[in-house]
């Protein structure tokens, strides 16, 4: 008889703790979701990229560069239905950031705006690795984007720089002496030299 009241016992305890642990999921399932909104709506407000070119060298590399103005295109569509949207917005958006670099146009293809495409695609891939963290790290996210804005203007001022050079005419003389400075176009020498 004990054994069958401490048996009948322990199922009812089993069973009352079972529903206690669906309640306290439920109410876990529940703060977990309002932490998301509240992340969702952090990023929301924060997701805004300045994809307007600012000088007409950026204006006319939009036109001749796919790759650039498909970046362009991807920045400002802003998602809108949920945490998930922005995930996978990133992941593209990191994709076509990777893709910029060795799609440079031949006449930009300086030092400066390859470190600014560079500069571009890592704060990219740092938002695409910050959404992806669970938690999201939100206040993370919000600086990069004002981080990434900084940058694009200052890619689009490196541009207008590059074409300013170009339109400074060389002097008398200065190809000849740029040619001699070509370590390229040095004489091998076959045979070393032997000092006597």
């Amino acid at each position: 008889m004990k054994t069958i009241f401490s048996t009948l016992l322990f199922i009812v305890f089993l069973i009352s703790s079972c529903q206690d642990d669906s309640k306290l999921r439920a109410l876990e399932q529940e703060k977990e979701n309002q932490k998301r909104e509240i992340v969702f709506k952090n990023i929301s407000k924060g997701w805004k990229f300045n994809t307007q070119p600012i000088t007409a060298s950026s204006q006319e590399l939009t036109k001749d560069w796919a790759q650039w103005r498909e970046f362009l295109s991807e920045l400002e569509q802003q998602p809108k239905s949920t945490i998930g949207a922005f995930q996978q917005k990133a992941k593209t958006l990191s994709k076509k950031a990777n893709e910029l670099y060795n799609t440079i146009p031949s006449n930009y293809s300086y030092p400066g705006i390859k470190s600014r495409i560079e500069a571009i695609a890592t704060k990219i891939n740092s938002i695409n690795l910050y959404i992806h963290l669970n938690p999201i790290r939100d206040k993370k996210i919000i600086p990069l984007i004002q981080e990434i804005n900084i940058e694009l203007n200052s890619f689009q001022n490196q541009l207008q720089e590059v074409d300013v050079k170009k339109q400074i005419k060389m002097e008398d003389g200065e190809s000849d002496m740029l040619r001699m400075l070509d370590t390229t176009r040095a004489i091998p020498t076959s045979q070393p030299i032997i000092i006597h």
